[in-house]
């Protein structure tokens, strides 16, 4: 299984997604690494990435996912996957790529981005983020109010009941 946990910039994708990889014993793969030059570029700064720009990014985070699928190796990946459009381009199908949307209000997300340095991603590109963000369907949702070793709790205690649902589905005589 494939673990995105999306959302925009300041949302803890990279420090959750850490925790949870070293607590899950899975690789941690940050979608940021996948960028192009001329898109981390262009994010420092300050302008939106169009669709375009992110096409051969998503691409790329597609053939990982798929490679790793095709293995049968599970990992955990970081990527603010904003769109439906993004989601279904990597093959978020809430089985074996599946979602956890790191929700948090702008006020929040905003404070969280005035502490963080050295990032290209500057704080002035919150609300196109935001007004870009469509929430996905299906998945889990966990508000980043929390520390994150709270988070990653929250998150493998949802994974440890998918999987008992699922498994009582496939035990259920027919």
């Amino acid at each position: 299984m494939i673990l995105i946990l999306m959302g925009p910039t300041g949302c803890g994708k990279t420090t959750v997604g850490r925790l949870l990889a070293r607590r899950l014993g899975w690789p941690f793969l940050d979608g940021d690494d996948f960028h192009p030059a001329a898109n981390v570029a262009k994010m420092h700064n300050g302008t939106p990435l169009n669709d375009s720009d992110r096409h051969p990014w998503l691409l790329a985070l597609h053939k990982e996912i798929e490679r790793r699928n095709k293995a049968g190796q599970s990992a955990i990946l970081a990527c603010s996957a904003l769109k439906q459009t993004y989601r279904a381009l990597l093959g978020v199908d809430q089985k074996t790529v599946k979602t956890v949307y790191l929700r948090g209000s702008f006020e929040l997300l905003q404070e969280r981005l005035a502490d963080r340095r050295d990032h290209f991603m500057p704080p002035e590109l919150l609300r196109s983020q935001l007004e870009a963000l469509e929430v996905p369907e299906g998945g889990f949702v966990v508000d980043i109010g929390d520390p994150p070793e709270i988070i990653v709790a929250r998150i493998t205690a949802a994974l440890k009941q998918a999987a008992l649902a699922d498994k009582a589905k496939r035990d259920k005589p027919v």
